[in-house]
């Protein structure tokens, strides 16, 4: 049984359907496609620091106002 104070630690698993005949290039491309539609990487990063919530809503805000700046046409680049 676990303690208290241990720390859970869940993984997700990616897996490939490879047929026998399929080439191990074509799998590996499988692969990193998969891996890289799941983030696992952001999560990683995200994980590295505590961001406080406050932070992280600011940051968000500001993507979304410059993603509607870029939209608009109001910035120049």
């Amino acid at each position: 049984m676990h303690s208290p104070n241990t720390k859970r630690e869940f993984y997700n698993m990616l897996i490939i359907d490879s047929k026998d005949c399929e080439n191990i290039d074509k799998a590996l491309k499988k692969y990193k496609k998969k891996y890289e539609k799941s983030r696992i990487l952001n999560q990683l990063r995200d994980r590295q620091s505590f961001t406080k919530p406050s932070i992280r809503r600011r940051t968000e805000i500001l993507k979304a106002v410059y993603k509607q700046q870029m939209n608009n046409g109001e910035l120049d680049n």
